[in-house]
């Protein structure tokens, strides 16, 4: 479980202050597949960060009830300069678990084949996405973050990525975001609409769907 209590966070802008959660009070259930949904620039990616410790809000407080993914599909603390297997051990050292067995699962789900022995820096963004995923799936948490990364690469890799999502959901929550709303369906049974600073929780993930699709509407 994870609440959200008066979280508020903004970003300066020419226009003034661009407010992406403002005085948020939300509780996020355990056992839930949450999808994130709202227009782009919304903030979904800037909450998912708060949510994982990566960013600060500008005040109120996150309180995690179990152990919560970094984002998935955000390659941004990954170091360059080693290589996709480096960066693997150097996870499997931080969370304790053994480092060959989270380099073969790894190795076996990415599919980066030699690549995955060559540094980041020479990786596509779609390539980082799928070491990231593939690293946090080999790890077992509370939450998982995921931030657009089951729509990458081809369908054999989406249809290998959903069906470890869903192995991984019989025992753990999430918070999901995608702009493809045949993902939301397949992946999540609840949803979360952020909209003006603001979120909306929905228990039926069709409620937060066609919430969502309202406000999208309502902006053309």
């Amino acid at each position: 479980m994870i609440v959200l209590e008066n979280l508020t966070k903004s970003f300066a802008t020419p226009n003034g202050r661009k407010y992406v959660a403002r005085d948020i009070n939300l509780t996020i259930p355990k056992g839930k597949a949450i999808a994130l949904l709202g227009r782009n620039g919304a903030g979904k990616s800037t909450m998912l960060q708060m949510i994982s410790g990566n960013m600060n809000p500008d005040s109120g407080q996150i309180h995690r009830h179990g152990s919560v993914s970094f984002p998935v599909g955000f390659a941004g603390s990954f170091h360059r300069d080693l290589t996709g297997a480096q960066n693997a051990r150097f996870v499997a050292r931080i969370y304790g678990v053994d480092t060959d067995e989270l380099l073969d699962f790894v190795a076996d789900f990415a599919a980066l084949g030699g690549h995955l022995h060559m540094p980041v820096r020479s990786y596509s963004s779609g390539m980082r996405s799928r070491l990231a995923f593939g690293i946090s799936m080999a790890l077992h948490f509370d939450t998982y973050l995921v931030d657009e990364v089951t729509s990458v690469g081809d369908s054999a890799f989406r249809r290998k990525s959903s069906a470890i999502f869903h192995a991984r959901m019989k025992t753990a929550s999430a918070i999901v975001v995608t702009h493809s709303l045949i993902e939301v369906r397949n992946l999540c049974n609840a949803g979360a609409v952020l909209e003006n600073g603001r979120v909306t929780y929905y228990d039926d993930v069709e409620e937060a769907i066609a919430r969502h699709v309202a406000n999208m509407k309502n902006s053309r």
